[in-house]
């Protein structure tokens, strides 16, 4: 019989040093299974019996609805199309107008990720698109002096900038009868691990839990990355499997280069991908594919198709990438295909 290949983590067990003090006690209870190594069963998927998304198949009927509209059940992913980030950064690039940028792009969108004030104001009522409602806030880009402590390479460090409150700082940013008046699927809801707010941010995510099932509504857990966070494949494991353990339906995430398919492995709920800042069209198509052929349920993708030069032909060849099965090379050829047709429109 073929033996399973399982993917085995080398790097340290922990994000911390243990201190001095509690080093001889922790060699003493855990020292044979700190000398194990970890195995992610890579290859091994995860079972859902009766149902198509990976941890959700003892959901009730109405929260397996509204998933089955943010994912697509033929494939099990989606295109969500995030423009919620004026809740603290205002009109950035690209979202000014969200009527003349980001409507256009909403036919290839399986859901839109947005404020409740952008949904009010300018998202037709007459969309069949599914809702994920951004439910955290409460700072801004403009606040008071930041510091806070961290690591570098090691070592502790201290940390500031002008300008800022800390971002991790938020709270709930709406109730349950909101959400449903909004008729969300999904409220987004952010999380800082290992920042000065973790444990606010944290509350903020269980309590959203605890009100959203009571209705069958899901909730995603969005992994923020603070600078002093470093984006290696042990800090994404960590943060996605505890909003899994916490209650969320769903995690968002950032890509790794490396051992990105132990992230989802290791997380029993679907995880989509942050777009991140702006990248070349080639890179973020990259990006995309690789981060689904590693196990990921879909993109949750902003900036790099609202701010492309060709936004429309950018949702296009990302939507290619995830439900169309298109490589890399395949989508940017037909972005740049597309891209000559849209900028003559123009």
């Amino acid at each position: 019989m073929q033996q399973t290949r399982r993917k085995r983590n080398t790097s340290p067990t922990s994000l911390r040093t243990l201190p001095a003090s509690s080093s001889r006690a922790a060699t003493s209870t855990t020292g044979a299974a700190d000398k194990k190594e970890k195995e992610y069963f890579t290859d091994v998927p995860q079972d859902a019996p009766g149902f198509f998304l990976k941890g959700c198949h003892q959901y009730d009927w109405g929260l397996k609805n509204r998933l089955s509209k943010v994912f697509n059940p033929k494939d099990g992913r989606t295109v969500m199309l995030a423009f919620d980030h004026g809740y603290f950064q205002g009109p950035t690039t690209g979202l000014e107008r969200v009527d003349q940028t980001i409507l256009p792009l909403a036919p290839w969108a399986d859901c839109l990720m947005l404020t409740r004030g952008i949904q009010r104001s300018v998202i037709p009522a007459s969309t069949t698109k599914a809702i994920a409602l951004r439910a955290s806030g409460g700072t801004s880009m403009i606040s008071p002096m930041e510091e806070w402590e961290g690591e570098i390479d090691g070592k502790k460090a201290k940390f500031a900038r002008p300008g800022f409150e800390p971002l991790s700082n938020e709270s709930t940013a709406l109730n349950i009868e909101e959400a449903i008046r909004l008729n969300a699927s999904v409220l987004a809801v952010q999380v800082f691990i290992g920042s000065a707010y973790e444990r606010q941010s944290l509350k903020n995510l269980t309590d959203l839990v605890d009100a959203a099932s009571r209705y069958g509504i899901a909730v995603m857990g969005v992994t923020a990355v603070g600078r002093a966070m470093a984006r290696t494949p042990q800090y994404f494991r960590l943060a996605t499997r505890i909003m899994a353990e916490l209650g969320a339906n769903v995690v968002k995430c950032y890509y790794t280069e490396k051992e990105f398919d132990t992230v989802t492995s290791c997380c029993p709920v679907p995880i989509v991908i942050a777009g991140g800042k702006k990248l070349p069209e080639l890179d973020a198509l990259k990006m995309c594919a690789n981060a689904i052929k590693q196990g990921a349920s879909g993109v949750d993708m902003g900036r790099n198709i609202f701010q492309s030069d060709a936004p429309v032909s950018m949702m296009q060849a990302v939507h290619g990438v995830v439900h169309g099965g298109l490589n890399a090379n395949k989508a940017f050829e037909l972005y740049n295909d597309l891209k000559k047709k849209e900028l003559k429109k123009k």
